[in-house]
């Protein structure tokens, strides 16, 4: 019996194991929804935690994009795009600012699911110098670009959509108060990409044309779906300015792929979801234990966007974003902190593990480069976005305290002094750098531990075995 029992009990651990690699944010929130219901036993208050409004929503919204990109909608927009475009400068900073602005539609982590597979095609088609100068560069770029353009409306990414609801903001209101950031962020890409170009390799003669040809003719549209998901998503968008009720929306989605696109049901993001549900479940249940609550509420008193920005780094901006919104009403703050927490590290947002998937499918040893180029262009992007919220929120005295914050001996001092003891070199900005050693111990931390949690034996299973030691 003994033998028999033993290989059954390791093929459950074996299955559980494998579960929680694969939905690793799932599987802590349900631990701790689970957790959570030991101080608070289940009743009727627990339908009361749940926000259907935003789920319903999240679920309409996945669903209309995945029938967009399975049509094909994405590829055809950026081939026509690419075609009108000159030049090797040309393709790459249009390829970041699709990501940039189709995130705000289609959000960041559909954008870089989409874009970054092209980039790379059309890295390859350069010169093999300059295929290499700007293959971890523009992911890089593309990731930031997704973030950061992603943050400007209700539907570019789940934790607006969830705090815009709960805050009771107009979308007006959301993208009146992102809209600086944004810009910003456009602005400093912008820039990177020109010393990027300025820095880049010459090379005899345009791409462009090579680039393009490596492009195979796609079936014709499918115009029912077409017509079908455009008016499906305007209903969407109908119902994020609360003009007509979320359950429109979801039952004319859910009857639509019934009946006429059942395949695409299964390409929902229905771990999300749950996730969603399960943290509702364990922020209410704290909400309703009195010391947890009030520990909470004043360790966030007045630091609600500074934060979200810190948790955000550990847990990712959108759990952070349903965890601290239930002991606080400043929404508005954590929408500031969540979104500019999504930069930072390789987890502060989901979308950013996208890219590094792609990154580590094309070569495992680029792994390590490549995360040093994305910190250290995440942290730099973030000291900007943080001192245009002091000057935002405090005027010309908070950006001179987040100066000297950033600047002390702690933080900046600290770091380029690890700078100067570390071996080889990473480009920021093209510019040279030499390499921290901080990036060595952050490098074995997320890749062994965190990031091989979340990417193993998920939708890129069949590489996911080449991908870690």
């Amino acid at each position: 019996m003994r033998g028999r029992i033993r290989p059954e009990r390791k093929y459950y651990v074996t299955k559980i194991i494998c579960f929680f690699r694969k939905e690793t944010v799932l599987s802590i929130a349900v631990i701790l929804a689970l957790l959570s219901m030991f101080w608070v036993r289940p009743d009727k208050a627990y339908f009361t935690y749940i926000d259907f409004r935003t789920l319903g929503l999240l679920f309409c919204l996945m669903a209309i994009v995945a029938g967009l990109k399975a049509v094909g909608v994405f590829d055809i927009l950026a081939k026509k795009l690419l075609m009108g475009t000159s030049g090797t400068v040309g393709v790459i900073r249009l390829l970041v600012l699709l990501c940039f602005f189709l995130s705000m539609v289609i959000t960041n982590d559909v954008a870089l699911i989409t874009f970054v597979p092209l980039a790379l095609i059309i890295v390859h088609k350069l010169p093999k110098e300059l295929g290499n100068y700007w293959l971890l560069k523009i992911v890089a770029m593309q990731t930031i670009a997704a973030n950061l353009g992603s943050m400007l409306t209700p539907i570019g990414n789940p934790q607006n959509l969830y705090l815009y609801a709960r805050a009771g903001m107009s979308a007006a209101e959301l993208i009146t108060l992102m809209l600086p950031y944004s810009a910003t962020a456009l602005i400093l890409l912008l820039i990177w990409i020109q010393v990027a170009a300025a820095k880049a390799p010459h090379v005899c003669g345009s791409e462009k044309d090579k680039t393009l040809l490596g492009f195979s003719d796609r079936k014709e549209l499918n115009m029912e779906y077409l017509a079908a998901y455009l008016i499906l998503f305007t209903i969407c968008l109908l119902t994020v300015a609360r003009i007509i009720p979320y359950q429109i929306p979801l039952v004319l989605v859910l009857i639509y792929m019934l009946l006429r696109n059942r395949e695409n049901i299964s390409r929902v993001d229905y771990s999300l979801l749950a996730t969603f549900i399960a943290l509702f479940i364990f922020i209410g249940n704290l909400g309703r234990i009195p010391q947890f609550s009030s520990f909470l509420e004043r360790i966030m008193a007045g630091r609600e966007t500074l934060t979200a920005v810190l948790a955000s780094q550990i847990m990712s901006n959108v759990p952070a974003a349903l965890l601290l919104s239930g002991f606080t009403d400043n929404c508005r703050a954590l929408i500031v902190g969540t979104n500019i927490g999504g930069l930072g590290t390789l987890i502060a947002s989901m979308a950013s593990l996208i890219s590094f998937k792609y990154i580590a499918k094309e070569n495992r040893n680029l792994r390590g480069k490549y995360l040093g180029i994305f910190t250290a262009s995440n942290i730099i992007f973030m000291i900007f976005m943080l001192i245009l919220y002091f000057f935002l929120d405090k005027g010309f005295p908070g950006i001179t305290k987040a100066i000297a914050i950033l600047s002390s001996q702690k933080i900046l001092r600290g770091t380029l002094t690890s700078w100067k003891k570390s071996r080889g070199e990473i480009n920021i900005f093209s510019v040279p750098i030499q390499r921290s050693l901080i990036f060595t111990p952050l490098y074995n931390f997320f890749i062994k531990n965190i990031v091989q949690g979340f990417l193993m034996y998920n939708e890129f299973a069949p590489t996911a075995d080449i991908l870690f030691f």
